[in-house]
């Protein structure tokens, strides 16, 4: 079989996995689970026989005609380098084991069918936009993980919170679509052509007229889909849906397509200065405002949440200086021990017996009943604090390397300003990323709240995924000695004084997060977290979608008072308030954006109601007062119509006389 017709099976497979469940869901239960699974667990199988053929050598393209369209054509074309290979590898592996997953932890759920079809499609829409070579095609698939997200992120539709939050996914993200889209047809126009090897001979040749405002449309895009500053508000609140899918969305599809897709054309960016710097200013803001806004979260998963937020900066900041390389292989590290994290953070909230909330506040005992959680979420979190030998200190050390490359004007692929931004800024963000996984480690395994009822064993299937993953979240950092064959060729090893820099601000965070909490644990000592509210008539799925709205974290039918040994409050002091909001950037938006459009929409309507209709209600009267005059003369007696006849033959006969005397 040819590489070319494995390329195109890797998309394809979990699509035909997806349509099969749609349509088989329901009549045929006993396949849903074996047309969630092996179809994508098929097109891994092909997408690592990709990786192995392609080998970091030369490109693999390939293409044919989609539609005829008179000017710029629209091509079915695969691009597939080193970087797409191993993304699709990715992908798959986490698209694999969160359909595995799921099967145990939605093993109840009555809508687990179209959960599980709508799982195959988001991810084969993000394998198109993986192995696309035309940007039109690469759109569909962009777009299609849209919708995929929107029903993903509502699948508890029962509570407000969740329909909220899939509509907010969708309305923020398409609000960066809107300028990507644009910006994609004026890069095709000035290109000559969609095909990404042509797009990117333009830019070698000097073809493209308008770069700045090219990629400044196209950075929208990347903004809204990567969930960065400022339109990364949508991503926290996501959070409303199942845990799988967050490990998905986060890991490996939705959010990783707007960081691969300007890795592909990252040409085009390096082809305006200006945009450089924009998106190593975005990088910055987004990492260090994420890391704070994680430093005093309560909810498990909004620390997670925040967290991808300000790893993605970390590879959007590795993009703005100019090396992709460091951007993907983040990316890859990334995949796999964040995906652990949330599904480790799955089995904290199946033991809690709840959908999607796991408030810290109230955890205790965590560490003995759930043990498989325990160790890998502790693996997980140490690569998330780049702590050496952990991928995560490989991976962000190159970043950071990266940074210091350009800062230091030892390589020209950025502006200097763009890499002292994106070093400086990074450099902070390790010590708050330190900060808030020893705070969310030291909260949730030894934590001092209410300890939640024990629902038992969690499915052997759910621990063996954690411990799979716990292993490229290990050692999958040694893989930089490699990968530059894979990439750009340029090295990946960390520098030693970003390392020690890097990894000192890493300890120091841990350090005076432990500290902090040692001290808030010795004043709350004989501090009792009782019940502030008890809803015994309720249901645990509504009174968790009530605890969220009022930020109350709740265990079945009580919500409990926050922690008072929560070292985050003593950090950051009277910014954890503001933070905790996500600083308030919600009612920014609903001040400048949402109130003005309701303004509007409401003078339309006054327009429509008062004035427009004024006007057809009275075109309307004219004609019905019309047909009551001629009405009243059709009384239906023969005497009246005699008598009007008379009446009329005088008139006329009086009209001739006085005519006749005239003349």
């Amino acid at each position: 079989m040819t590489t070319t017709t494995l390329a195109v099976l890797v998309p394809l497979l979990p699509f035909l996995g997806a349509a099969a469940g749609l349509l088989l869901g329901r009549s045929a239960p006993g396949f849903v689970r074996p047309l969630a699974v092996l179809p994508t667990l098929a097109s891994l199988v092909p997408a690592v026989l990709v990786a192995a053929r392609q080998g970091g050598g030369r490109a693999l393209d390939a293409a044919t005609l989609l539609t005829p369209t008179g000017s710029v054509p629209i091509e079915l074309a695969l691009h597939i380098d080193g970087f797409a290979a191993l993304v699709a590898v990715l992908v798959g592996t986490v698209a694999t084991c969160v359909q595995i997953y799921s099967t145990g932890y939605l093993r109840d759920d009555p809508r687990y069918p179209s959960y599980a079809a709508l799982v195959s499609l988001f991810t084969s829409a993000m394998l198109l936009v993986v192995y696309s070579g035309d940007l039109i095609v690469l759109l569909v698939g962009w777009e299609v993980m849209g919708i995929c997200s929107y029903f993903l992120v509502g699948h508890y539709w029962e509570t407000p919170e969740a329909r909220a939050a899939s509509l907010k996914a969708f309305l923020v993200t398409k609000l960066g679509d809107v300028p990507f889209l644009i910006g994609l047809f004026a890069l095709g126009t000035d290109a000559g052509s969609f095909r990404i090897t042509h797009v990117l001979g333009a830019v070698a040749s000097g073809g493209l007229h308008h770069p700045t405002v090219v990629a400044l449309l196209l950075l929208a895009g990347v903004a809204g889909k990567s969930a960065q500053f400022p339109l990364h508000t949508w991503l926290p609140d996501a959070m409303a849906g199942p845990t799988p899918v967050s490990a998905l969305i986060h890991a490996a599809t939705m959010v990783a397509a707007g960081v691969y897709f300007i890795a592909r054309l990252l040409p085009v960016f390096e082809a305006s200065s200006a945009a450089m710097v924009v998106l190593a200013v975005m990088a910055a803001v987004t990492m260090a405002g994420s890391a704070l806004a994680a430093l005093a979260q309560d909810d498990i998963k909004r620390v997670l949440a925040y967290s991808t937020i300000g790893q993605l900066g970390y590879m959007t900041g590795a993009l703005a200086v100019g090396d992709r390389g460091a951007a993907v292989f983040h990316l890859l590290s990334h995949g796999a021990f964040k995906a652990l994290l949330f599904l480790a953070a799955g089995v904290i909230i199946h033991a809690a017996g709840t959908n999607s909330l796991a408030a810290m506040s109230r955890m205790r005992g965590l560490r003995d009943r759930i043990p498989d959680a325990f160790w890998t979420m502790t693996v997980a979190l140490l690569a998330l604090a780049a702590i050496p030998p952990f991928s995560g200190f490989f991976s962000k050390e190159s970043v950071l390397g990266a940074a210091e490359h350009v800062a230091t004007g030892h390589t020209d692929h950025a502006p200097g300003a763009a890499g002292w931004i994106i070093l400086l800024t990074g450099l902070v963000t390790a010590l708050l990323t330190a900060a808030y996984t020893t705070r969310l480690w030291l909260l949730a395994f030894r934590g001092h709240g209410a300890e939640a009822p024990d629902h038992g064993r969690q499915p052997l299937v759910m621990n063996a995924v954690l411990w799979l993953l716990a292993l490229p979240s290990i050692a999958f950092g040694l893989a930089f000695r490699v990968l530059p064959d894979w990439f750009d060729g340029r090295s990946l090893t960390p520098t030693l004084t970003t390392s020690v820099l890097g990894t000192g601000l890493a300890l120091v965070g841990a350090l005076v997060t432990y500290g902090a909490w040692r001290h808030t644990t010795a004043l709350a000592a004989g501090v009792p977290l009782g019940a502030v509210a008890a809803h015994p008539e309720a249901d645990a799925g509504l009174v968790e979608a009530e605890a969220i709205a009022s930020h109350v974290p709740a265990y079945g039918d009580i919500a409990y008072a926050p922690d008072p040994a929560d070292p985050g409050r003593l950090l950051l002091g009277p910014l954890h308030r503001h933070a905790a909001e996500g600083f308030h950037l919600d009612a920014v938006y609903d001040r400048l954006f949402v109130r003005p459009v309701r303004a509007g929409a409401g003078l339309v309507q006054f327009l429509d109601r008062e004035v427009v209709e004024t006007y057809v209600r009275g075109a309307g009267a004219l004609p019905r007062l019309l047909g009551a005059a001629v009405r009243r003369a059709q009384t239906g007696n023969v005497q009246t119509y005699v008598s009007a006849l008379l009446a009329g033959t005088v008139v006329l006969a009086v009209a001739a006389l006085l005519v006749a005397t005239g003349a």
